[in-house]
């Protein structure tokens, strides 16, 4: 299905009261956001994020940062430029609503999991994200998130290619591996 098919078909869902967290924050402002990122906050789309279960500070940091192009993401910074606060403020609360996102169907690697999971206590992954990753206020979930999308943050982070809104994640992967980053993206992705 085509974004502006999606798109439209969510938009109808909003109306229709089918999505009832999302009928009650934002409607129209957030159907473009799930055309790309999942109905249901599930991206179904490479290298791009689920937002389902991101906590609402976060998101809302993330959304200012793209309005003020602190961060620079294309298609983000356009779709963000026009938004006002308070729709920040309520898109975020509804894509705190939306469900989590699942894990792949496939139960991962056991022996590289369980590889990964000491990489993740080694680095002190479990402490900021929670030992679920489940994430907290301003600092993401990261359970269950896309592969790709996780691997592509994790080397952007590492090389200062993204810029959070401080300097926490690039310095906390200075010392992992160019090789390791893989492997937690694969854990995290995979996280039951």
């Amino acid at each position: 299905m085509g974004s502006a098919l999606r798109a439209a078909a969510l938009a109808a869902a909003v109306t229709a009261g089918a999505l009832p967290a999302i009928a009650a924050g934002p409607s129209e402002k957030i159907v473009p956001c799930l055309a790309c990122h999942g109905e249901t906050g599930q991206s179904q789309n490479e290298n791009v994020p689920s937002l389902g279960g991101q906590h609402a500070p976060y998101t809302l940091i993330q959304l200012f940062m793209f309005r003020e192009k602190m961060r620079v993401a294309d298609p983000m910074n356009e779709m963000a430029k026009d938004l006002t606060d308070d729709d920040l403020r309520s898109m975020s609360d509804a894509i705190a609503a939306l469900p989590p996102p699942k894990p792949p169907p496939d139960a991962g690697d056991p022996a590289r999991l369980e590889s990964a999971r000491a990489l993740t206590e080694q680095y002190h992954c479990n402490m900021c994200h929670r030992p679920d990753f489940s994430g907290q206020e301003n600092v993401p979930r990261v359970a269950d998130q896309r592969e790709d999308y996780l691997l592509k943050a994790l080397r952007d982070y590492k090389s200062s290619a993204r810029h959070g809104y401080d300097a926490t994640m690039a310095e906390a992967l200075q010392p992992v591996g160019d090789a390791q980053l893989p492997e937690l993206a694969y854990y995290l992705a995979h996280w039951h």
